[in-house]
């Protein structure tokens, strides 16, 4: 796969309570060499809605550290490696919302150059929409199913997720499966040859956020 660790991330929550769970994972050369997560304190009101998707109540949460505690953690984890999630833009804005940006770090869709922001982003909900846009649906989910990864999403679940926390929502899980999707695309004999580049492009929401990168040809 490649050499430059990706930490694939995400976080469960609303604008209403913030962040209430994160996970990640970090892929280096295809496999999954670190994890954590934690549920974090919510900030504002968690609905009914909210808690029926991801499972985590008030009383659960309040007794934990707010997420704005693993500053830390996620300024390392920015510094270190390539980051990535399904629907990045979610998992950006969260960030955004609590800390504007990270310390001076790379930006490893351009080599040798830095920025001080949360992106450049893998998205794998992007890429799956440009490599396979004969698909109905491309939720997370959806492809774990159609890709035929839910077995091994389960047995890397049993591995590293808490075991109250094995299920879609659940935020290391959804990282895991996130995880997934974007090794196997370094498995496909037409993108075998792929370069993170152009994964970074592909991640891109739009043509012109594409061009804007500078380069138009794929690898």
């Amino acid at each position: 796969m490649f050499d430059t660790p990706i930490h694939v991330i995400d976080f469960e929550g609303s604008r209403q309570s913030g962040v209430v769970e994160y996970g990640y994972v970090t892929l280096e050369n295809g496999e999954i060499v670190d994890s954590q997560t934690r549920i974090c304190a919510p900030t504002g009101t968690i609905t009914d809605i909210d808690r029926g998707q991801h499972g985590i109540s008030e009383d659960r949460a309040s007794c934990e550290a707010l997420f704005e505690a693993d500053w830390s953690l996620f300024a390392r984890l920015r510094q270190s490696g390539a980051f990535c999630a399904h629907n990045a833009s979610v998992e950006d804005g969260f960030l955004r919302a609590v800390w504007s940006c990270p310390r001076t770090s790379p930006d490893f869709a351009e080599p040798g150059q830095t920025t001080a922001t949360w992106a450049p982003w893998l998205d794998t909900l992007h890429i799956y929409r440009r490599v396979y846009p004969q698909l109905e649906n491309h939720k997370l989910q959806a492809l774990i199913e159609i890709f035929d990864l839910q077995a091994t999403l389960d047995v890397q679940a049993v591995t590293i997720c808490p075991a109250q926390r094995r299920y879609y929502h659940c935020a290391l899980y959804d990282a895991i499966a996130s995880a997934l999707l974007l090794r196997r695309l370094t498995e496909e004999p037409t993108l075998k040859d792929a370069s993170l580049r152009w994964l970074f492009l592909q991640s891109a929401a739009s043509a012109t956020a594409r061009d804007a990168m500078g380069q138009q040809e794929f690898l």
